[in-house]
């Protein structure tokens, strides 16, 4: 098992139990003890558990999103396939729109080459783009989550009710036909509403696993997206559900 999938495991052993231990992890993974404790180390310094005595305990709360030191290191490679079919949906001369989270982090990175007029939600959309000689930045101001660093509160709510933008860039925490776009922290749902209200279209990425899940903030129904790009992990039941509700699926 390499490295990130070894990560991945443990992470999803966490959300599941308070308290592991070393020889349990070693014994599952077919991984060294002392390469364990390499990956607890560095679990923790990413605020997913606290090291104890032979072991762990978790820092993971069911129904919250994951650390976003964490996220970013998550499926990488879907995320810059999403983000290359998400900047070859863009104009030279857009305004855009872009959500805070690890894949439009990504996006970020990706469309850094073009003339487009950009809105990041998060400081690190900013930071990704502040040197981009052809990007026009626009930074909405709020009060900024900690990890996330994502503006959030009425002053970025204020902000993106003055704009109007050819596409919003949405990032995903949960998504399905049923339930619609999800959100785990419920900060994030009228920012990212008014993200929405404020573009003639929108655009939601994520990968494959966001289908099997659902937060606990609704910010809008399946029928509100234009498009969901995402990459080819996604369930084909729930992409034929979006397609039946008249959104425009783009497998990567």
């Amino acid at each position: 098992m390499e490295s990130s999938e070894r990560l991945s495991a443990l992470i999803e052993r966490l959300r599941t139990t308070e308290h592991v231990t070393v020889t349990d992890l070693a014994d599952e993974t077919g991984a060294s003890e002392m390469t364990i404790r390499r990956d607890l180390d560095q679990l923790a310094e990413r605020g997913v558990l606290r090291r104890v005595r032979g072991g762990a305990v978790s820092l993971l709360l069911r129904g919250e999103a994951l650390p976003f030191a964490v996220r970013e290191h998550e499926a990488t490679e879907a995320k810059e396939r999403i983000a290359a079919a998400l900047n070859g949906t863009l104009a030279d001369g857009e305004a855009v729109i872009l959500d805070f989270g690890t894949t439009t982090l990504t996006v970020a990175r990706a469309i850094a080459g073009r003339r487009l007029t950009v809105v990041p939600l998060d400081l690190h959309g900013v930071n990704a783009l502040s040197g981009a000689p052809r990007i026009r930045l626009l930074v909405p101001g709020g009060r900024t989550t900690p990890g996330a660093l994502a503006f959030t509160g009425p002053l970025t709510e204020a902000s993106l009710a003055s704009l109007r933008v050819d596409t919003a860039v949405i990032g995903v925490c949960g998504l399905s036909a049923e339930h619609g776009l999800t959100a785990h922290e419920l900060d994030e749902v009228p920012v990212k509403r008014a993200a929405i209200a404020a573009a003639r279209r929108v655009i939601a990425v994520c990968d494959g696993t966001k289908f099997g899940r659902t937060g606990l903030g609704l910010v809008c129904p399946v029928t509100a997206l234009d498009m969901v790009i995402t990459d080819r992990s996604a369930p084909g039941a729930a992409v034929s559900r979006l397609h039946d509700a008249g959104v425009d699926v783009r497998l990567v």
